[in-house]
């Protein structure tokens, strides 16, 4: 078949969580003038929505993107895994092995076009595809590139004072922060035939361990991550998150025994690692007589810093030893001297994760990895602090100003180095920031300042998008064709939510009110966080799925397969009933049987007997919403769709409705090539420069 090509090479910019709404509203305020050329260049609609497909959150809609198909055809039903028949476990879903489905980019190499897959967590990862043309760097879960595979240390408070005695590490307890979109460690059996990783710390998963599993399904033990009130989970209520870092606690004292200490410098310390490396920080006066810095050493013995630290500037990637599951590793994080008090008395100091410097297991090819390094530099920490804090908000967003430089150096390096044609990027700063203050946008008595200081933040969160952006505008002057999308975006909640859904497992709150989820008792009788499956007809996991206890079906399934009809019958009923005890109105805005969740490209063998979505307004961040619902403060679920360059119109708006199974096919469409075997999308044909 003859298909002509529209442009010769295709950027694909995702950045996840990027809101349409507020990306419309900023331009027209004239915060994004790198978003505002693009527009005005391209084509698209003019309130930028595209259409997304369910449910809103993070692995299912990359893979659709990436495949051109809804999740019922390629299998990514949710965050997680749990399918029928195994409603007790949770496993691994960011994998390209269990996609059902042929992903856009093989058409592109398929047809010799060099091709960069960047971090698209939604069936990038492993590679399907052994070509030469096919370039991958990471994809195996959401965050920064490796974060699954390269941390090796979580983000650290260091609070030194003169007041403190002792120096001590105050370790997080992990089943008290779960954090939406985070894997710290990737399982094994979900990288590559040949590469391993060092298996998955996630509370609310075992998932990665074949002997494990068998073990598991043999005992009949629960590997879910069961959520029981309203401090647990990834939020499914507006409350504030448990503290999620770890945090390091020391005294300040006048500096002794150092080889090359300045007059009146202080000393304090800095555990890392559980306690396990120290390091020394030493407080240094300037010329007027006032604490304003700090040096970080390895030893007293040192006379060169690792670090030097001024008052307020994030000093990047710092080069030292990190020990993880009795293994040293040679590692990169950065440092900020947040606060210092001007007569060195007191200190709050912040380092962010660290990130092993020689591993190649999410790259392909491998030498990739130490080409980047050596020439882009090290693979970049993610940030992701749940605390009401300006200075902390700060920080964060500063960790991320360098994941963006750095995939700006990636992509000259890969286009100059490697002559790439075509990229799929995905960049996680939005979604992960957001998350972390979102739900106190609107003020449900959770929020720590006001509405402005919260929107002041997300202001800059969607400058630092144009920057990024704006970098790589120069392209289209080369040849380049440019489309800006994202996954979903997020919601600020008007009312409190209701206890049915949760990304990070199932969630028992009002399945267990209605009666349908019941708990094992200790022996005061009171509940514990187990499921009594003996008793439990139905149990609401993840963020969009009810799984009946189904006899024949689940290992301790206990409802007849007659009865199924009914119950299910009775559960919608049920759902549709209740009422929030905020307003007095619904909470749930469809429940309907698998086989209906067909009409919004959801269902099939990988979701729940019963498929729900929660009331606009009644929503957390995001993953419960449909995708066309509305938050507070100008938010929105939907994601976003803009484009600009040769084969399209120029200062063109449609009123098409862009759905993201279009992506693939459009992109196709634009390079002449065919389209992915399973795709279910259409180009958006409307924007061409010519007929098509």
């Amino acid at each position: 078949m003859d298909r002509k090509a529209r442009t010769e090479k295709l950027m694909v910019l995702g950045v996840d969580g990027l809101d349409p709404r507020l990306t419309r509203k900023y331009v027209d305020a004239g915060l994004l003038p790198n978003f505002k050329k693009l527009i005005e260049k391209g084509a698209q609609r003019h309130d930028l929505v595209m259409l997304g497909a369910q449910p809103t959150v993070t692995p299912p809609q990359w893979t659709t993107l990436g495949y051109g198909c809804n999740p019922y055809i390629h299998g990514i039903t949710q965050f997680g895994r749990t399918i029928p028949g195994k409603i007790h476990r949770y496993d691994y879903n960011v994998d390209s092995r269990i996609v059902t489905a042929e992903p856009v980019w093989n058409c592109f190499v398929e047809a010799g076009k060099k091709t960069l897959v960047m971090h698209w967590p939604g069936g990038a990862w492993p590679p399907t595809s052994d070509r030469e043309e096919l370039f991958v760097i990471d994809g195996s879960a959401p965050g920064s590139v490796g974060s699954a595979a390269m941390q090796v240390d979580t983000e650290l408070f260091v609070g030194a004072s003169e007041k403190f005695e002792t120096a001590t590490f105050v370790a997080r307890k992990v089943a008290d922060a779960v954090a939406p979109c985070v894997i710290n460690k990737l399982p094994e059996e979900t990288l590559t035939a040949n590469d391993t990783a060092k298996g998955m710390k996630m509370q609310v998963a075992m998932a990665g361990n074949k002997e494990l599993m068998e073990q598991i399904d043999a005992s009949g033990m629960e590997t879910v991550n069961v959520i029981t009130n309203d401090s647990e989970g990834f939020g499914t209520r507006a409350g504030d998150f448990p503290q999620n870092l770890n945090n390091c606690i020391s005294p300040i004292k006048p500096a002794t025994g150092w080889a090359n200490a300045p007059e009146g410098a202080k000393e304090f310390q800095i555990l890392i690692c559980g306690g396990l490396i120290r390091r020394l920080g030493l407080i240094i006066k300037n010329k007027d007589g006032i604490y304003d810095t700090v040096q970080v050493y390895k030893s007293k013995k040192e006379t060169v810093p690792m670090a030097t630290l001024p008052v307020g500037k994030m000093i990047y990637n710092i080069i030292d030893d990190v020990i993880e599951d009795e293994k040293t590793y040679r590692a990169t994080r950065h440092y900020k001297l947040m606060t210092l008090k001007e007569d060195g008395s007191e200190l709050k100091l912040y380092l962010s994760a660290a990130m092993d410097t020689e591993c190649d297991t999410v790259l392909h090819p491998k030498r990739l990895a130490k080409e980047l390094f050596e020439n882009v530099g090290p693979f970049p920490p993610q940030s992701q602090i749940y605390i009401q804090d300006i200075d902390t908000q700060t920080a964060m967003i500063e960790v991320w100003d360098n994941v963006v430089d750095w995939y700006i150096k990636v992509f000259d390096y890969m286009i100059e180095t490697e002559g790439i044609e075509v990229i799929f990027s995905h960049l996680h700063s939005v979604d992960f920031v957001e998350h972390t203050f979102i739900r106190y946008m609107h003020g449900l008595g959770f929020n720590k300042y006001d509405q402005s200081v919260y929107e002041s933040w997300m202001e800059r969160l969607y400058q630092q998008c144009d920057r990024y952006l704006g970098s790589m505008l120069h392209y289209m002057e080369e040849g380049w064709t440019i489309m800006v999308t994202s996954d979903h975006a997020q919601v600020a909640p008007y009312h409190m939510p209701p206890a049915i859904g949760d990304m990070c497992g199932i969630n028992t709150g009002l399945m267990k009110e209605l009666g349908y989820t019941v708990l094992l008792k200790d022996e005061h009788g009171n509940d514990t966080k187990k499921i009594d499956w003996s008793k439990t007809r139905a149990v609401a996991s993840q963020g969009n799925d009810i799984f009946i206890n189904l006899k024949g079906r689940e290992k301790n399934g206990i409802v007849d397969p007659a009865d199924q009809y009914e119950l299910e019958e009775q559960i919608m009923t049920d759902l549709y009933g209740y009422r929030s005890p905020e307003t007095g109105k619904r909470v749930i805005a469809l429940a309907v049987r698998n086989k209906d969740a067909v009409l919004l490209g959801y269902g099939g063998p990988t979701a729940g007997d019963i498929c729900f979505w929660v009331t606009e307004g009644y929503n957390y961040d995001h993953c419960d919403s449909l995708s066309t619902a509305y938050g507070a403060c100008d938010t929105s679920s939907s994601p976003i769709f803009i484009a600009a360059g040769p084969g399209l119109k120029e200062g063109y708006e449609t009123n098409r409705v862009i759905r993201q199974v279009d992506l693939a096919a459009t992109c196709c469409a634009l390079l002449g090539t065919r389209m992915p075997a399973d795709c279910e999308g259409a180009p958006v044909y409307q924007i061409f420069a010519e007929e098509f």
